[in-house]
């Protein structure tokens, strides 16, 4: 008896055997930019919450200011409400300035300094894309920062006069965009230009001036008029004034604080993409 060979294909040559077969070979190239953008935010998101110093820059030192100030009358306050109405918008801009300038400057910096942002610089995630993975870092950071410090501040009893109102919660989100914007600039043109021990000097000591001088603990009005308009100028008084203008008091869309914030935006970032150097 003859076997018959049931096999697929079988009896066939391959000049007549069109049976479409799986392609094995690699395929060399680049992930989709979304995906290599996601996954290095989440990266930097992760490496930043690792790191005990930013945590207690980004996390501590921001909700130890609040508890402490609410709690004990060191400091003469302005405005209506409590005191932590008056502190609690403060130190919402300090928690943007801490990530987006400070924690951001020295990171950068010592990536600059190990060669990190070289090697970074030399895969197939562009240059942009991972300056773009740094803001996503820090607006994820800013958000948990934001969520955390409200909820203490409410157990403390703030009570947020502006959110009710489309103009105040537009202008809340817009003050805070623009200050992330004028920070990150500032903190990369440092991280950028400086070697990486003077950025953490740089940043540290910028960090605790702007803490006293910009309006975050201390008002404005306490200092002396001849420095006030200089002091009103800065990227942290411009945004601790503006939140303070609309959770505090109520008021609108804070226009001229915009306005400085978005001037010290235009200036960091373009500054930081003129001089920023990988290496």
């Amino acid at each position: 008896m003859t076997s018959v060979d049931h096999t697929p294909g079988a009896g066939r040559s391959p000049e007549t055997d069109h049976t479409p077969r799986p392609d094995y070979s690699p395929r060399p190239g680049p992930a989709p930019i979304g995906r290599m953008l996601l996954s290095q935010t989440a990266f930097e998101t992760r490496m930043l919450l690792r790191n005990g110093e930013q945590l207690l820059l980004t996390v501590v030192i921001p909700t130890v200011l609040l508890v402490l100030f609410s709690a004990v009358d060191i400091v003469a306050v302005e405005g209506p409400g409590k005191r932590v109405d008056f502190l609690a918008p403060g130190l919402l801009a300090l928690a943007v300035m801490s990530t987006a300038f400070t924690g951001q400057a020295i990171a950068t910096g010592f990536e600059r300094r190990y060669g990190v942002l070289k090697r970074l610089g030399a895969s197939p995630l562009p240059r942009w894309a991972l300056l773009t993975a740094k803001t996503g870092c820090v607006l994820v950071t800013e958000a948990l920062q934001v969520a955390l410090l409200s909820v203490i501040a409410l157990a403390l009893g703030w009570s947020p006069q502006g959110l009710a109102t489309p103009q105040g919660a537009l202008g809340v989100v817009a003050l805070l965009i623009l200050g992330t914007a004028a920070f990150s600039g500032l903190g990369l043109l440092m991280a950028g230009t400086l070697k990486a021990e003077a950025t953490l000097a740089a940043a540290n000591l910028v960090f605790i001036l702007l803490l006293l001088a910009g309006g975050v603990i201390v008002p404005l009005g306490r200092f002396p008029e001849a420095v006030r308009p200089v002091l009103e100028l800065l990227p942290v008084s411009a945004l601790s004034d503006g939140l303070r203008s609309v959770l505090q008091t109520g008021a609108g869309v804070p226009w001229a604080d915009l306005g400085i914030l978005a001037g010290w935006s235009v200036l960091g970032l373009a500054a930081a993409a003129r001089f920023f150097r990988w290496e």
